[in-house]
């Protein structure tokens, strides 16, 4: 999420292993659909594996994503692993994956590029899971006492741009800072043995790391008034020709976010208790807090375009994008999409 040529050559590397994981089952590629009674699929809906913990996870376990693409002739096809952004969206370009999630502040940095997919839902910005990150002992009490110092950030979207956020706000000169430019998924060995001073970062990684290494945050989204929506993402030629799979999987999102919203802990940990992908107990209590404080998936209005504008036009301001990114035409409206409202 930031300019260094080593996290360019890293995150590169990276779309490239996302890439080779994902499959290449085509649109109308026919397969038996779960729950369907032996019929074929006319659509293969292809995401990023959920992992361990979510409502796409249980999903997968209990079959209940398929079944409800069964009712519109699809079903899902699990590629590869949910991660950063930028792959995914080099995924979705290429034809080797059909929908994403990522945030509002990864897509524009995506679709500065030559995209070729819209963005159909959202979810409101996360005030309480992501943030910078310094450690309980640091001496950095203050945004200003960051001045000098090395925060580690990930180029482009939800990293750099909370950081630069909150330098901003807190009339902070962004070149009195050191962006240290790392892979989201490489830094917090870098950030525990205090090779950097602080760590702008989202909830994926902020709760093991408050819950596990002694840190907290120096300001969360909340405080610097974070416009970083999360959006979900659809390759353009699965949108043409499946209009009525995206309205289904929209209302999946929908609903069953507002279900993990209600009791987060009945989310964690779908398959395994144990293992890298599990949550430690000593990591639940975070977690519980911040999907409690979440919004499930809904569809873009007319002020979420505004806010989404305001990224765009804080990237292009501080020289993350070339020049300002119009974000309107790759918005899908998800109430008549393909006709009719949800």
């Amino acid at each position: 999420m930031n300019t260094a040529r080593l996290a360019l050559a890293a995150t590169a590397l990276l779309a490239t292993a996302v890439l080779a994981a994902c499959g290449s089952s085509a649109d109308g590629g026919s397969a038996t659909a779960a729950g369907g009674a032996g019929g074929k699929a006319d659509a293969v809906l292809r995401l990023p594996d959920p992992g361990n913990n979510g409502f796409l996870a249980r999903g997968k376990k209990d079959g209940s994503l398929d079944r409800a693409l069964a009712a519109v002739h699809a079903k899902v096809a699990w590629t590869g692993s949910a991660g950063p952004f930028a792959p995914a969206a080099q995924a979705l370009s290429a034809d080797q994956l059909d929908v994403a999630q990522g945030s509002i502040t990864s897509a524009v940095a995506a679709l500065a590029q030559k995209p070729g997919f819209k963005l159909f839902a959202q979810t409101a910005p996360d005030g309480v899971g992501e943030g910078i990150l310094v450690k309980n002992d640091s001496p950095i009490k203050t945004v200003q006492d960051l001045v000098g110092k090395k925060v580690a950030v990930s180029q482009g979207g939800t990293s750099e741009y909370l950081l630069l956020k909150a330098l901003e706000k807190n009339g902070v000169p962004a070149d009195q800072v050191q962006r240290v430019y790392l892979r989201a998924d490489q830094t917090s060995g870098v950030f525990n043995s205090g090779q950097v001073d602080a760590w702008a970062t989202w909830n994926t990684f902020s709760t093991p790391t408050i819950a596990n290494a002694g840190a907290h945050f120096l300001v969360d989204g909340k405080a610097i008034g974070s416009d970083n929506y999360a959006v979900w993402a659809v390759r353009n030629g699965f949108a043409d020709k499946h209009p009525d799979v995206v309205k289904t999987f929209y209302a999946y999102l929908r609903d069953n976010g507002a279900k993990e919203k209600a009791d987060p802990a009945a989310y964690l940990n779908v398959f395994t208790d144990s293992g890298p992908t599990a949550v430690t107990p000593a990591e639940k209590d975070v977690a519980v807090n911040v999907s409690r404080q979440a919004t499930p998936a809904d569809a873009i209005s007319v002020a979420d375009t505004a806010r989404f504008g305001t990224v765009a036009q804080f990237f292009a301001d501080q020289k993350v994008t070339k020049q300002l990114v119009d974000v309107k035409p790759y918005l899908i409206d998800i109430d008549t999409f393909g006709g009719g409202t949800k």
